[in-house]
């Protein structure tokens, strides 16, 4: 099984996750809620986000917790993107996530992950998640191939677009990084890193 997991009972479902952010322009069109998964063992050469990697570190959320929050945000926000980490890697908790957003919100989701479209479709969850978001940005990220724009960390990388809802233009309007100070004062760089930051 590709992404490690079993099939898994409908019970409450628990995502170790990295970070929230609860609006940011910088992660696919409009305003967005930004939930980062923890965990990943795909080891891109130069990723964006190590401090995703460890399975062990992060912090556990419920989908109901989440949610909650999302919510609370529902107004000032458009839509859902989920990045990491890997969150295919958690495919029951991205399964149940991406679920609830759709059964409760009018908002739209976007997936970040480093497998391929194809590599995800051999996984029945993996299927089931393509089934219900918007837009997909898959493959591995590759430093010599940087390009840090249009949702794009590296130029392998692909768009797919599993919903009417955006097209390549809404993408590449998107800016290619925003930077956040959270009320404790931790500085938050976000967005796909451009060539000079």
């Amino acid at each position: 099984n590709l992404f490690f997991a079993d099939e898994f009972a409908d019970e409450p479902m628990e995502i170790r996750i990295h970070d929230i952010l609860t609006k940011s322009a910088a992660n696919g069109p409009g305003n967005r809620y930004v939930v980062w998964f923890q965990g990943c063992s795909l080891a891109c050469r130069d990723c964006f986000n190590p401090a995703t990697h460890d399975f062990n570190d992060g912090r556990i959320l419920s989908v109901e917790e989440i949610m909650e929050d999302i919510r609370r945000q529902d107004n000032h926000i458009s839509g859902l993107t989920i990045s990491g980490g890997e969150p295919l890697q958690q495919p029951a908790a991205l399964l149940a996530l991406v679920n609830a957003v759709r059964r409760d919100t009018g908002l739209s989701i976007i997936v970040f992950s480093g497998y391929r479209k194809d590599e995800i479709e051999r996984d029945p969850v993996g299927v089931r998640v393509l089934d219900t978001i918007d837009v997909l940005v898959a493959g591995r990220y590759v430093p010599s191939r940087h390009r840090g724009s249009g949702l794009l960390g590296s130029s392998n990388q692909i768009l797919h677009f599993l919903s009417d809802r955006y097209d390549r233009d809404a993408c590449e309007a998107v800016p290619v990084a925003e930077i956040t100070i959270s009320r404790d004062g931790k500085l938050n760089l976000t967005g796909v890193q451009p060539p000079n930051l």
